[in-house]
């Protein structure tokens, strides 16, 4: 696992070659997208929960044999 040193040289390294303004542009861009994938996340569990009843027994008389 590398260390402090290591961490900050790293980082140096990356601020040199991007700058600071890319830096918080990028950091800004990546908060949006786990925001937006977290929503996303969300609405789609919230929608697999909450089915209509009369969806799911028009799937279970489709499931049985005709009597």
């Amino acid at each position: 696992m590398p260390g402090i040193w290591e961490l900050l040289i790293v980082l140096v390294i990356i601020l040199v070659i991007f700058g600071a303004g890319k830096l918080t542009q990028i950091g800004g861009q990546l908060g949006s997208a786990i925001h937006m994938f977290k929503k996303s996340s969300t609405a789609t569990d919230t929608e697999q929960n909450s089915a209509p009843v009369d969806a799911v027994e028009q799937l279970d008389r489709q499931d049985r044999p005709a009597e």
